[in-house]
């Protein structure tokens, strides 16, 4: 039988996001949304938290709860604005996630502490504009050159793609479809060669960034390979796999905060002399 019922951790953290997003998100999530503006100084106090390394472990900075304080969090976060939520999850999950589940671990040490207090913000590049889906016909390219990768091309859709100090990226480095001929990289903003690119004017979720990254002649030195070359999509769906709990989460959340709106209006709204929660239609 499923045990649904929070455990100290849970709650702890539930409260704690509660008390915090009325101070901190719940005043200015319309204003962000209407400016589609990114609250970057936001993810830092998250960071201060311990919300944005929730599933790193305690040695590398992290919090090194599981996924049942990861989804908690989520859906909270996204119950006060869904946008928050968003970005917290793709930093947690994707950026954060890869290098802690294929990282080694230089590379663990190097990148885990500052994602996990979010001094550094992490991006993930997958998607490209003709390929969501269908990732196997990539047409990002890495070629080597001696110790180096020069890498060539676009991703699109890209949480955190502006404002993100280090991504994730698959880049194809062997033939087109090859499922084991495309790597991941992390490439770490000011890269020369490595920029964002166009935000989206998006319809919902606008305080969450969505841009481009955009790679001309970027090199990157073979260290910064995650894994074996030749595996980042392989990765890349063992990653979404972790990706979609907390896209559930957050749907979880957004599901949750509607009701929690919808019945306060309910007992605001007054018609026939009588708040509108007392009719039948919606009464509880």
């Amino acid at each position: 039988m499923l045990n649904f019922t929070m455990n100290e951790n849970q709650r702890m953290i539930a409260d704690m996001i509660r008390d915090f997003g009325a101070k901190e998100i719940t005043p200015f999530r319309k204003e962000w949304d209407d400016n589609q503006h990114f609250p970057l100084e936001l993810f830092k106090k998250l960071g201060e938290l311990g919300l944005m390394g929730v599933l790193v472990p305690t040695e590398y900075g992290g919090s090194g709860f599981t996924y049942f304080e990861y989804v908690t969090a989520i859906a909270e976060l996204s119950k006060l604005d869904p946008s928050v939520g968003l970005s917290m999850a793709a930093h947690n999950s994707l950026c954060t996630g890869h290098i802690m589940q294929f990282g080694n671990e230089e590379q663990k040490k190097k990148y885990l502490p500052k994602l996990a207090t979010c001094e550094w913000l992490g991006a993930w590049g997958l998607t490209e504009p003709n390929t969501g889906s269908d990732a196997g016909n990539m047409r990002t390219v890495a070629k080597k050159e001696g110790e180096y990768y020069i890498i060539n091309g676009a991703k699109n859709f890209i949480t955190h793609g502006v404002s993100g100090d280090v991504a994730v990226v698959i880049a194809r480095t062997g033939e087109v479809g090859d499922s084991h001929g495309m790597t991941a990289f992390v490439v770490e903003k000011g890269t020369p060669g490595f920029r964002g690119g166009r935000k989206e004017d998006k319809l919902g979720m606008r305080a969450s960034e969505t841009a481009e990254m955009i790679f001309e002649d970027c090199k990157v030195h073979e260290s910064q390979v995650l894994g074996e070359v030749g595996d980042g999509f392989i990765q890349s769906m063992k990653i979404l796999d972790g990706g979609r709990i907390s896209i559930a989460a957050l749907s979880l959340g957004i599901a949750q905060g509607a009701l929690e709106a919808s019945i306060q209006y309910s007992q605001e709204r007054q018609q026939f002399n009588q708040p509108i929660s007392r009719f039948q239609g919606i009464s509880f």
